[in-house]
């Protein structure tokens, strides 16, 4: 009472200062506790990964393509060829080579392809005639040492390298042009370079033209270039 007295204050002064007091310590303890450093956690993606992990499974049901690129490969074997290998040829070398037969070569090869294939050529042999750049085709028969004088009479004997007479019965002598609207497939294959797809090629336009009007028409049959047309001029006829 003497100090209340004593310092002027009213009687409730005391506890108004009390209160005031209280709730300064109680703002201050609120405010430390607000601002201290919190530790905040990321969401996880446990839906997205879900969902994404049912997606796949649900892209192969409905037969959706595969987003991860292929590699491109080779076209199957069938595809690249029949049974007889498309890309190769087959033909017979005959005379004065080392291993004298049938070859098979790839498309595109050339008469020195095939004597390099039967072994090359016997020693002494007299090349003059033979074309050794020529491209081959399939079903052709070359003969190696022949003279080149009567190419068609060594050719139509079909002999393994010594001059011989036409092989077919009735077959045009050494100096006789083959008639190209009469002649056999058989026949048509004894001339220089000529196989079995080439003859039914020339037999197939002589049927759909009514037959050859002159020999230059050879030029326009599938197969028969400027160098084969040389080659053949000079033994055929229409």
């Amino acid at each position: 009472m003497r100090l209340r007295l004593r310092c002027g204050m009213a009687p409730r002064t005391p506890v108004v200062l009390g209160l005031v007091l209280l709730a300064a310590v109680a703002a201050a303890a609120f405010h430390f506790w607000s601002a201290r450093p919190q530790t905040v956690h990321a969401p996880e993606p446990v839906g997205e990964e879900v969902a994404a992990a049912g997606a796949e499974p649900e892209a192969l049901r409905s037969g959706a393509p595969d987003p991860v690129p292929r590699p491109v490969g080779g076209e199957p074997s069938s595809a690249r060829g029949d049974s007889g290998g498309s890309g190769q040829i087959v033909v017979d070398v005959s005379g004065k080579v080392h291993r004298p037969g049938v070859r098979r070569l790839p498309m595109g090869s050339r008469v020195a392809d095939a004597l390099e294939a039967a072994g090359g050529v016997r020693a002494g042999t007299d090349l003059t005639g033979l074309n050794r750049a020529r491209v081959l085709t399939d079903g052709e028969q070359v003969i190696v040492g022949l003279p080149p004088g009567p190419p068609f009479a060594a050719t139509a004997g079909g002999g393994t390298g010594g001059g011989g007479q036409a092989g077919a019965p009735g077959g045009p002598g050494p100096t006789t042009p083959l008639s190209l609207n009469t002649a056999t497939a058989e026949q048509l294959e004894t001339l220089p370079g000529v196989g079995p797809v080439l003859a039914r090629h020339m037999i197939d336009y002589r049927t759909e033209n009514n037959g050859f009007r002159s020999v230059d028409e050879l030029r326009q049959v599938n197969g028969i270039g400027d160098r084969r047309f040389a080659d053949l001029q000079p033994l055929v006829r229409p």
